[in-house]
């Protein structure tokens, strides 16, 4: 990645700053965080209206077919080489591990909904049996990777949402949707993609549902 790895969320109320470098994410008022100048990606929260601090969130992934079985078994080394990067060493830098493995087919030819979709269902399953976090982040990373060991370029979203703060990873398709997440997925401003940290220079810094 070219650009500098630190980005800065600005809001009307606090500026939240990732270091994509260890992971290390800090949070200011915005009036501090105008005291100094800001040396890196700058992007602009898009709002998306009060939450009042809720979402229904579902307490399961839905049901989906499952992916063909030469996809599931081509899932199975990029989850491995995923789980490798997250328990490697040193930790501190696991996060930025994993974003280079999420990033690794920027210079590929797009993947299609299908083929994005396909990755996704196909890691899911091969990531069943494992007994450790696999989360957002490993999961996007792992189907990233998978569609690069297929020749495509899959488009990885970090961002970041408010009330409450948080964070999440996803691939989306060449619509620039959200590819099998939920509806809220829409609610975070997109961080990081495979050109780097900063707003996603090929569309809206805030995918749509």
């Amino acid at each position: 990645m070219a650009r500098s790895r630190l980005v800065y969320l600005v809001t009307p109320y606090v500026t939240i700053t990732v270091d994509y470098r260890t992971g290390h994410t800090e949070l200011r008022l915005a009036d501090s965080a105008n005291e100094k100048p800001l040396d890196g990606a700058i992007v602009n929260w898009v709002p998306t209206g009060p939450s009042w601090g809720t979402s229904e969130i579902p307490a399961a992934l839905p049901a989906h077919p499952p992916a063909p079985l030469p996809w599931r078994l081509a899932a199975i080394p990029a989850v491995l080489t995923t789980t490798a990067a997250l328990l490697g060493r040193p930790r501190d830098r696991t996060f930025q591990r994993l974003v280079r493995l999420a990033t690794v087919g920027r210079a590929l030819p797009p993947a299609t909904a299908r083929q994005a979709r396909c990755a996704i269902r196909a890691v899911r399953w091969a990531a069943g049996p494992l007994p450790l976090r696999w989360a957002c982040l490993e999961q996007s990373t792992a189907a990233a990777l998978l569609l690069a060991l297929t020749g495509r370029r899959a488009e990885w979203r970090h961002g970041i949402a408010l009330d409450p703060i948080r964070m999440h990873c996803w691939i989306a398709g060449p619509d620039g949707r959200p590819v099998d997440e939920p509806e809220e997925t829409g609610l975070y401003t997109v961080t990081c993609t495979p050109d780097g940290p900063g707003p996603d220079p090929r569309g809206p810094e805030r995918s749509t549902t």
